[in-house]
């Protein structure tokens, strides 16, 4: 429950701060992580961006305000972040189908999005298999891309940087330079994603890499090469699916690990590393997702 209550004094935070400016990285300082995993939790976990559920809420917030008191719409849209009246009349027109000014006639329909919380759901009875693995460092090395979580961009724009690789041909590239041996390849893909937070970088960015692990016999020059710290991880598999479904998946997969299994869980997650595992291939695929824990004391 420690976990909820965290993630509800960020979403406190940013419902008092609606009408002022919102620092995303106080909030996920309330959540105990990183502005990009308290970006990417909510995101999966709300089924809506941070940053787009901030955009409804004030401007559900707007909407009262311009039915219920005579204020000037040029402050309404000041007071909600909006430098011009013309981006807030725009943005209130998208969300409500009227524009600010017809909000004011009597029997307008419009829009409310009530301030959500985090909370426990009780399904089904569907088990979560996972393992709690103790592992050392180990290296790897692929093509990395440093991403803004700046509105949510990582999440749409890893998936066209996976597509980006496979036309240009260096995902086969990549795959080529691992030497994997041909009667192994439909137990595990030798390409893999990882996603990151570097020290060195703004923390508002994520680096995401496509990667292989080290070995001997791989051909790792003119890659980047990481070391990834010894960890204690929980891993968690996917039910087999196709390659086509491999996306969904792996996001229903995410889902369950945040709302289930953490918030319950003998331990909680650390920053820094996660990872992606593809095993087989067309019609019998499955995937693991990796995640850096500690026991709860």
């Amino acid at each position: 429950m420690d976990w909820f209550q965290r993630m509800n004094r960020a979403l406190d935070y940013i419902e008092s701060r609606l009408d002022s400016v919102i620092d995303n990285r106080e909030a996920a300082q309330l959540a105990l992580c990183s502005v990009y995993y308290f970006q990417k939790m909510f995101s999966i976990l709300m089924d809506i961006p941070l940053a787009e559920y901030i955009r409804r809420r004030r401007l559900t917030l707007a909407a009262f305000d311009i039915q219920h008191s005579q204020t000037k719409i040029i402050d309404i849209a000041l007071k909600y972040g909006y430098d011009s009246p013309e981006a807030f009349a725009r943005a209130f027109h998208v969300l409500h189908g009227v524009t600010p000014t017809s909000a004011r006639g009597e029997g307008v329909s419009l829009k409310a999005y009530p301030r959500l919380s985090f909370q426990i759901s009780i399904r089904g009875a569907v088990a979560m298999d996972y393992r709690i693995i103790n592992k050392s460092l180990f290296s790897v090395y692929g093509i990395d891309r440093k991403f803004t979580v700046e509105q949510e961009e990582q999440f749409a724009a890893i998936p066209q940087f996976w597509l980006e690789c496979m036309r240009d041909g260096r995902l086969e590239a990549l795959s080529r330079s691992a030497h994997a041996d041909p009667e192994k390849e439909h137990v595990r893909s030798p390409v893999h994603g990882i996603s990151w937070n570097s020290k060195s970088d703004p923390d508002n960015t994520c680096r995401y890499m496509l990667f292989n692990f080290v070995n001997q016999e791989c051909q790792s020059d003119g890659y980047t090469l990481l070391d990834v710290p010894a960890a204690t991880w929980a891993v968690f598999q996917t039910k087999e699916h196709t390659q086509e479904e491999t996306s969904s998946v792996i996001q229903e997969l995410n889902k369950r690990l945040y709302s289930e299994w953490l918030p319950t869980a003998s331990y909680r997650k650390i920053d820094g590393y996660e990872l992606e595992l593809y095993y087989g291939e067309g019609a019998h695929c499955h995937c693991e997702l990796w995640i850096r824990v500690e026991p709860i004391s």
